[in-house]
């Protein structure tokens, strides 16, 4: 069975202490840091980050190694509101994306993306929560 991999970039991060990080300890383990090509922006108190095809767009954050994916994914669907029960469309949506690590490899990792309309949104250009 092929590794599968959790993106955080927010408020889910180690350094954030969300009551969340404690399923994400329990059902994967801190594989590294790594970046995205995508772009942050502020909704309300915490971001959400969307695909990029501009190269100086970066998101950071940490990979995890899922230990069980499952379990995790479907306590982070439901957190982010992407299940397929839930109304539609959903605020984030989870998806495969490309994660570069700082050991210049890289991983598909899964990351949950803002799905709705940003162009009223504060762009995080740091691309750092």
């Amino acid at each position: 069975m092929e590794n599968e991999y959790l993106f955080v970039y927010g408020t889910l991060k180690k350094s954030y202490d969300h009551p969340l990080h404690k399923e994400i300890n329990l059902y994967s383990d801190f594989f590294s840091e790594g970046v995205y090509n995508g772009k942050l922006f502020l909704i309300g108190e915490y971001p959400g980050a969307i695909v990029s095809s501009n190269p100086n767009d970066i998101v950071y954050g940490e990979v995890y190694l899922l230990t069980n994916a499952n379990r995790l994914l479907s306590i982070l669907d439901e957190y982010e509101e992407c299940e397929a029960h839930s109304p539609q469309p959903t605020e984030y949506i989870r998806s495969l994306q490309l994660i570069h690590l700082n050991n210049n490899a890289s991983v598909k990792a899964w990351i949950y993306l803002y799905n709705y309309n940003t162009d009223c949104l504060l762009p995080i250009n740091s691309g750092k929560f």
